[in-house]
């Protein structure tokens, strides 16, 4: 006898655990550092073309939307280069536990977010 599948699966009410969390969001921050590197790549030759071009570069980080996507961007390279650590020390068997496998994931989330708004108050006022 088949068991029974669920006929519907409430997806905000399932509560992953912050291992859970961390890996997903290490897979969105990828995704994302995958295509933010061709727009930064894009901004950086832009800025080296002329001295005009440097300046309207110059001016657009400045801008509040471009203090957000630097924050962001800065954040999603720290949480992937940490979770990343993370899932590289379970390949080699170290932290598989549950109890240091919460404390990694904690730690490897909110080093993320420290460190990138340290970096986003000390460099955009």
């Amino acid at each position: 006898m088949k068991p029974e599948r669920p006929y519907f699966l409430d997806l905000a009410a399932i509560r992953l655990p912050i291992g859970g969390m961390v890996s997903i969001l290490h897979r969105a921050s990828g995704a994302a550092l995958s295509l933010a590197i061709p727009c930064l790549l894009y901004t950086l030759m832009l800025s080296l073309r002329s001295p005009e071009d440097f300046q309207r570069v110059a001016d657009w980080f400045g801008g509040l939307l471009g203090w957000v996507l630097s924050t962001l961007t800065i954040w999603a390279l720290l949480h992937h280069f940490l979770a990343g650590l993370r899932h590289l020390g379970f390949d080699l068997g170290w932290g598989e536990g549950r109890e240091i496998a919460r404390v990694t994931a904690w730690a490897s989330l909110l080093a993320a977010l420290v460190v990138a708004a340290l970096i986003a108050l000390w460099r955009f006022p």
